[in-house]
């Protein structure tokens, strides 16, 4: 598996001859749009920096779109939604909106995206199905999803092997990234990308790896 950072909250992960992205970004949004094939398109918030699934339909690809909760199966990969609140990029009016987490099964492993979550807590029937998390994508930044004390807070709970954090490249407040690192223990491992297999992580316990856009 091999994972790299897009900027936002958007990731590629490519495994065998299949791409996943979460959070691909549109042509509408703040930073950058992307602009790749994908296999697999998972939606955490409808809102143009996190839903540019045409924007991945390139290459003679056409991405299996997932833009909420349930249980979807595409390729070998099993995905689990659940829904939870974001107060991220809220029109006039709003108070919040829906937020999608996703829970990942490729290649013996499980990968949490936690989207746009805003709560430093998930439902009870997320709690039950995830478990034993390999990678977790951690909004960090602030600005309607989690800043540093809530992210360390989740992160504490969820207790996954290796923590990537989210929502510090772009958008997200200035700073977030070093005082999240910082609520952790100030330790940290940075890379332009991510190759991993399951026997990696099987060393870890809640390292920070920052994959950089």
């Amino acid at each position: 598996m091999v994972i790299t950072h897009h900027g936002g909250q958007c990731f590629k992960v490519s495994f065998g001859d299949i791409t996943l992205v979460f959070d691909p970004i549109s042509k509408a949004g703040s930073l950058p749009a992307v602009r790749f094939g994908a296999d697999i398109a998972l939606i955490s918030r409808r809102h143009p920096d996190m839903n540019g699934a045409a924007e991945v339909a390139f290459g003679g690809k056409e991405p299996f779109v997932v833009s909420g909760p349930g249980e979807y199966e595409k390729g070998g990969v099993t995905i689990q939604g659940f829904l939870t609140k974001s107060e991220y990029g809220l029109g006039k009016g709003q108070l919040e909106a829906t937020n999608t987490v996703y829970a990942v099964k490729l290649e013996g492993m499980t990968i949490v995206h936690l989207g746009a979550l805003s709560e430093p807590a998930l439902s009870v029937e997320a709690r039950e199905a995830i478990d034993d998390i390999d990678v977790l994508f951690l909004p960090v930044g602030g600005d309607g999803v989690l800043d540093a004390a809530g992210a360390a807070k989740l992160a504490t709970i969820l207790e996954p092997k290796i923590i990537i954090p989210m929502h510090w490249s772009g958008i997200g407040e200035k700073g977030s990234l070093e005082r999240f690192i910082k609520e952790e223990g100030g330790t940290s491992e940075s890379v332009d990308k991510l190759t991993l297999k399951k026997k990696d992580t099987a060393e870890k316990d809640g390292a920070i790896i920052v994959v950089t856009p």
